[in-house]
């Protein structure tokens, strides 16, 4: 695979095929939003180093403009696709693609490809900046594509006029965090970057969309009992209080209850890792 290929005057850096965790198996319910843990395959790709440019999208589209090498943030994810298909119309995108395997495209990266293409130092994203993905928004893992490829939009309402976004800590660059941004409309310090990915086909590997609640239920049940209902009971037998235990019950109980509760916000046992080739996405549930 070559080093680097270029495009309508933009270099990109090639990223070797990888295997990439997403998620976390923390067990807490504020960590809901980031699971399940999976794995996502990627294959080998281009992608430029750093986002877009005033001076690269002029030059790019043959148009008059700041030219600078300040990153452009005026671009909204309709801008972005009609740079790619742009680029995509050259004769230099023809000549690269045609000694290439398979068919490949120009658009912006997914989580999974972003997360790829960071641990191999192919790309940078300075802190405070946000970086529009090719995915739609979603509020958990559930139904995210496998392969690396984009994660269609099945959402309606407001939601559906989102686009992913990953962003960097302003003060630590090695923390981020993916969110949303509007697709038709652009944001200070909101930025976009171009790959040139293969086309996946076939049907997508996908992290199943349903949820065990059953085993779900069973797993609180027992780690309610055990952390919050059984020490509420045990800390008055242990004090001398046994009276208390039994006419009390109801305080107890509820008491019991609540911190349970509270410990399953911040703890409950690690969750597994989804790894690619277990996933049956049409048949599976995830208790996660």
């Amino acid at each position: 695979m070559d080093v680097s290929i270029t495009l309508s005057g933009m270099a990109f850096n090639a990223v070797e095929a990888a295997t990439t965790e997403l998620g976390t198996t923390k067990g807490g319910w504020v960590y809901a939003g980031q699971r399940p843990c999976y794995e996502a395959k990627t294959p080998a790709f281009y992608v430029l180093e750093h986002p877009l440019t005033h001076r690269q999208v002029i030059q790019a589209m043959n148009v008059e403009g700041e030219s600078s090498d300040r990153p452009m943030d005026e671009l909204t994810s309709l801008d972005v696709k009609e740079l790619a298909h742009h680029v995509m119309a050259q004769d230099d995108y023809a000549a690269v693609v045609n000694e290439l395997p398979g068919a490949w495209e120009v658009r912006p990266l997914t989580q999974a490809e972003w997360v790829a293409a960071k641990a191999q130092k192919k790309l940078a994203l300075d802190s405070g900046l946000t970086e529009r993905l090719a995915d739609a928004p979603a509020s958990n893992n559930r139904g995210a594509m496998m392969d690396g490829r984009p994660r269609p939009n099945d959402l309606l309402g407001p939601a559906a006029h989102q686009i992913a976004a990953i962003a960097v800590h302003p003060r630590n660059p090695d923390v981020t965090a993916v969110g949303s941004v509007p697709y038709d409309r652009p944001l200070p310090n909101v930025v976009a970057r171009l790959a040139l990915t293969p086309v996946r086909e076939g049907i997508a590997p996908r992290v199943p969309a349903q949820t065990d609640v059953w085993k779900n239920v069973r797993s609180e049940l027992l780690w309610t009992t055990v952390l919050g209902i059984v020490p509420s009971f045990l800390i008055p037998v242990l004090r001398g209080m046994s009276d208390y235990a039994i006419e009390g019950w109801f305080n107890l109980l509820f008491g019991g209850l609540l911190a349970g509760f509270f410990t399953g916000a911040i703890w409950r046992p690690k969750r597994p890792v989804l790894t690619y080739d277990e996933v049956d996405s049409s048949s599976m549930s995830v208790a996660q």
